[in-house]
């Protein structure tokens, strides 16, 4: 099963959420950071055996021996990646998208496609007590300067297939912790999840946020519910919409001195806070209603 944790806006609690639910859920687990423009997740955690390879994309490189400057590539570049200026050919690396289309409609074969590096994945694995499995945690990092974190999220979201592929169990859980807002990366991170969990907090701009990310899951057609996030430092406008849209609300963390002092020491939610190991337990199996694995 594959669960999103995600929202419309930053600084929710997305990462506090996936740190808790992976460390609450026995059985195989795997954890991959999706918010690969500043992956933190890792901060919480105890990660050995880390190993690290690159991440890389096709670009468009013109051999100026067989070029003519015909101006097809660029005419059919649906990304304006290619410009023809005279005589010269230019190529936005930035900009491509690894079609292949250039390479393909080139009349002299003068374009050819060369691995372009973007960013890193980090791998690992997470010790858990009382003898459990180790957690399998991934995050990718995007490099500096580059635009496009697409293509990164989706090398982090392969390394949870392949490890499911290594590991087949009919329990396993991957976990998503999705890039905040509703563009490209949220999308292209929940895309293949079986189930979404939307993180909020009671203020207007919680709510503003929220409903963005309602509006994007439900166009996606992903069974989804709401998390609240301090849930008494706001007011009720949250829950009321949730009641309104017929939302299931799946958990409220309420304000918590204790908590946020864990929070900043690197600690997870469920390490300082025990008791709510059970909660987290309760809203994977909420979210497995949700999503059919499970009568409702």
């Amino acid at each position: 099963m594959i669960i999103a944790i995600a929202s419309g806006k930053g600084g929710t609690g997305k990462t506090t959420l996936s740190v808790s639910l992976a460390l609450s859920v026995p059985g195989s687990t795997a954890l991959l950071d999706c918010d690969v423009e500043e992956p933190n997740a890792d901060l919480f955690l105890s990660v050995i055996d880390r190993s690290t390879h690159d991440v890389t994309s096709l670009v468009p490189v013109i051999d100026t021996a067989l070029c003519t400057a015909c101006g097809a590539c660029a005419r059919l570049c649906e990304f304006n990646a290619i410009v023809c200026i005279g005589s010269s050919v230019m190529v936005f690396n930035e900009l491509c998208h690894s079609c292949g289309l250039c390479a393909r409609v080139c009349p002299h074969q003068a374009i050819r496609e060369a691995p372009h590096k973007i960013g890193s994945i980090e791998e690992g694995r997470i010790p858990r007590s009382g003898g459990a499995s180790p957690l399998y945690f991934a995050k990718g990092l995007l490099d500096i300067g580059k635009a496009m974190s697409p293509p990164v999220i989706r090398a982090v979201t392969e390394c949870g297939e392949r490890w499911l592929k290594e590991f087949p169990c009919p329990e396993s859980l991957i976990i998503l912790d999705s890039p905040p807002g509703t563009s490209c990366p949220m999308t292209t991170t929940v895309s293949d999840a079986d189930c979404v969990v939307l993180v909020t907090e009671p203020t207007p701009f919680g709510l503003h946020d929220l409903t963005l990310a309602v509006e994007t899951v439900r166009k996606m057609g992903i069974p989804f519910g709401v998390v609240i996030n301090r849930s008494d430092s706001g007011d009720d406008r949250v829950v009321r919409y949730c009641e309104a849209e017929q939302i299931p609300l799946l958990l409220s963390i309420p304000e918590d001195r204790l908590i946020a002092e864990a929070y900043s020491r690197g600690i997870p939610l469920v390490d300082a806070r025990r008791e709510y190991r059970e909660q987290f337990v309760a809203l994977f199996e909420a979210c497995k209603k949700l999503s059919g694995r499970t009568p409702a």
